[in-house]
């Protein structure tokens, strides 16, 4: 187990999270939880319009050499570089909240 220090106006603005219930462990998992969501569902949208764009998933985009196809302007190659982000940012984020919700669920038991 590692011990965690807060300052007292930290601990206070933990504490006085209205929607979240039990101690600071808990408190702090639900926390990262939120913001793991926000960053999947961030890393999502940047997915679904790149899917809108292009017309195609990103493993097919790579396949077909889009960057190349389209003569490696800026903005596809910037594009690809947003994509190929998101998508391991997704697997990422998925990882994260599996491996976070895992072990919150055997603590629990």
């Amino acid at each position: 187990m590692v011990t965690i220090t807060l300052s007292e106006q930290t601990l206070s603005h933990l504490q006085s999270l209205p929607p979240i219930e039990g101690n600071t462990e808990s408190k702090v998992r639900s926390l990262l939880e939120a913001e793991y969501r926000r960053q999947l569902s961030r890393y999502n949208l940047i997915d679904r319009a790149m899917r809108e764009k292009y017309k195609i998933s990103f493993d097919d985009f790579e396949t077909r050499k889009v960057v190349k196809e389209r003569g490696f302007t800026w903005e596809v190659e910037s594009d690809a570089s947003e994509w190929e982000l998101a998508v391991s940012g997704i697997r990422t984020m998925q990882r994260k909240l599996k491996e976070l919700l895992g072990n919150s669920k055997d603590e629990n038991r």
